[in-house]
């Protein structure tokens, strides 16, 4: 070694990315980026290499959350769930989160459990989110607001899970089938919704799967022929 330069400090940076899109903990990642700053940029370019992201399980906020998705340029899937430790995310990270330049290439996200946001934040990220195709928003506090915005800006969604959801009405579930004509799947279990409005969704689309199948076989009885 020259000067008591280290072998790694001696890789090009594109390589040097390559080996810290392997390290997967956050808290590692950001321990890594202070060491100097040629580490600091490869791993601000390997999160831009990353297609998927999940936060699920780490303490994350509003600010921490939109500064790594915004270097995630190359990302196609998003995982912002909450856990027991989870992200505590708002309106305003997920406002924050609408500016990136990756969420119109996104192809899946999920918001599981994020009691920390509203439909006016739904709405401002979804808006952008033009090549979803699958999303998980069960457990928050929506409402047909938000499955307004799907149906209006996600024409190729396959699966929604609404888990949960007991704001959202069988209006926004109709709309949400009619407006997404590739959906092939969707969660409903738990929601305040009476049967008829899942019988009015296979009317609609005859194929569709409905989540969990025994809300149909709930239902099943009353619809056999009486002779």
């Amino acid at each position: 070694m020259d000067g008591g330069e280290a072998q790694i400090d001696r890789l090009p940076m594109d390589l040097l990315a390559h080996i810290f899109v392997f390290i997967t903990c956050f808290k590692d990642l950001a321990q890594t980026s202070r060491v100097c700053r040629k580490w600091r940029e490869g791993v601000k370019q390997s999160i831009g290499r990353r297609e998927k992201l999940s936060f699920a399980g780490w303490k994350m906020d509003d600010g921490s959350t939109s500064r790594l998705v915004r270097y995630a340029y190359g990302l196609r899937e998003l995982d912002i769930s909450k856990s027991r430790w989870g992200c505590q995310i708002t309106d305003n990270g997920l406002y924050q989160l609408s500016t990136a330049k990756c969420i119109v290439n996104l192809t899946s996200i999920s918001l599981w459990g994020m009691t920390g946001i509203t439909d006016k934040g739904v709405v401002q990220l979804i808006s952008r989110a033009s090549s979803l195709q699958h999303l998980n928003i069960g457990g928050t506090f929506i409402t047909d607001e938000s499955l307004f915005a799907i149906a209006t800006s996600c024409p190729h969604l396959k699966t929604a899970v609404l888990w949960g959801c007991r704001h959202v009405t069988e209006n926004g579930l109709v709309v949400l089938v009619n407006k997404c004509p590739k959906l092939v799947t969707i969660n409903v279990w738990g929601m305040r919704v009476p049967f008829d409005s899942f019988v009015t969704l296979l009317t609609i689309r005859p194929a569709l799967q409905i989540v969990p199948q025994s809300l149909l076989n709930m239902g099943s009885m009353p619809l056999l022929p009486v002779f």
